[in-house]
Formats: structure tokens, sequence, C-alpha cells
């Protein structure tokens, strides 16, 4: 049986990767859909680089999405949806990582809201799950996970046409894969060296360990956030679904296609 492992106080990142294997309240390792998943994505690999890479993969081709949500999701909710926002992306590969073998957390990190213009109206800031896996004897750092394949191409797409170096969670010239070895950032750089980076929350096993943790409940009332989130969600999901659309109408080196 899995241990279920207490949440952090913030800014603490426990370095033991011993620390981060277990289940915690949205982590639910004992799942058995969860369990079949993570073999099947992982039994053919060799190495702890390969299953990174795998669960990755998996992870980042699930389409992002900004879905009402009444509570937040457990990884189990997330495989089951097929589709998620940040949040429930992350937990969903740390889930996976973990059956996998391999330590792995969140590292909540607050941007300016400049960094998600084009999805979202007038947002002050905005927090991000950073995934880190402990790999090869190291953390090693991604939030490109975040952005599959279809919506990256679209919002390059977009940056481009509109003369915008950021918008849509995104640097025109940031990272769109992550090779399980090297940190790699959609926003280009790491988060110390980004000046759009407001503050470092610190690791977590899951959403829920952040956002019920003392810091952030000096700063926010959940039922408030909640209710906030899920009036900009229908506007953000229209505008991620506006946004692969209009790139899905181009044809490569021309005008829209005709239906």
């Amino acid at each position: 049986m899995q241990a279920l492992v207490a949440s952090l106080p913030s800014h603490e990142c426990i370095p033991d990767p011993g620390h981060w294997r277990g289940s915690s309240d949205l982590l639910d390792l004992e799942d058995t859909r969860l369990r079949l998943r993570a073999r099947a994505l992982t039994q053919l690999c060799k190495t702890e680089r390969e299953k990174a890479l795998a669960v990755y993969a998996f992870v980042k081709r699930m389409p992002l999405g900004k879905p009402l949500k009444l509570h937040l999701r457990t990884a189990r909710e997330v495989l089951d949806a097929g589709s998620g926002d940040s949040p429930d992306k992350a937990t969903l590969a740390v889930a996976l990582l973990r059956l996998a073998g391999i330590p792995s957390r969140m590292r909540y990190v607050e941007y300016s809201g400049e960094v998600v213009r084009g999805l979202v109206p007038h947002l002050a800031s905005g927090s991000r799950p950073i995934l880190e896996a402990w790999i090869g004897g190291r953390w090693v750092a991604t939030d490109t996970y975040i952005f599959d394949p279809p919506y990256m191409a679209a919002a390059r797409h977009r940056l481009k046409a509109l003369g915008w170096e950021r918008g849509f969670g995104i640097d025109r010239d940031g990272h769109a894969i992550w090779n399980g070895t090297d940190a790699a950032w959609a926003l280009a750089l790491a988060p110390e060296l980004d000046p759009m980076c407001i503050h470092d929350h610190g690791c977590w096993h899951d959403p829920h360990g952040f956002e019920t943790s003392e810091g952030f409940l000096r700063k926010h009332r959940p039922l408030t956030r909640r209710m906030h989130w899920n009036m900009l969600a229908p506007l953000m999901d229209r505008a991620i679904r506006d946004l692969r659309g209009d790139h899905a109408g181009l044809a490569p080196n021309g005008p829209r296609r005709r239906p």
C-alpha cells in the first residue's frame, strides 16, 4: 500500500527524492486503471529517462482545456476525462511517473497575467505547476507537458500573426518538447531568470496541497477563487478552441482551407 504523504508548507522543497514517491489526496496510486496505464506506457522502457519520456509524451498529447470544476480532480479523474488544464495534467503526470518508479513533484510558480493574454482578459497573475522528475540523480524540470502539439503550433502561429513575443501561455521562442535530460520551458526562460515570474511557491505533491497551504489561504478564499475561475473557464475554453480552429483551417503556406 502506498503511504499517504503530508502536504508541505510553502517554499519548502525537500531535496530527498524518496519523499516524492507516495500517494496523496489527488494521487490515487492504488487505482487499478492508473497502474495499468503506467505499466502499459513504460513496460518496454529500459531506463528512467525512457520511462519519464513515455509518461511525458502521453500527458502532453492530452488536449489542453479549461473545464468547469467543482473540485480538484484526482489523477484517475483526469485520465478518465482525457483532457484538462495545467493542474489536471500535472496531477496525472506526477501520478504516472511515481507509478513508474520515478520520484516526481510539481513546483508552483506565479507569473504575470501577461503570459496568458489572448486566453484570459485582464488577469493580474496566475500560478503554473512545473513538473520536476528525478532522473539521473538530479531534478529535471519542464512546463512543456501543459501544451499539446496542436495547441503549441496554433499558439506560435497566432503570436507571429499578432507580432507578440508572449501570450496564450507560451513564448514565441519557447521550447516545444522536453528531452528528459535538460530543463525545457514553454516560456523560453527558467523561472528564476524570467522577468515575468512573480513568485516561486515551492514544491508540492499535488494541487490540493498547494491550495490548502497556509500561504495560499492567506491570499485566497478557495470558494471565491473557484467561482472566479469557473466564470472565466468558458471564455478561456472558447479561446483555446478558437485558437485550434483558426490554425486547423489554414493551409501550410496559404489561406484558410475551404470546408
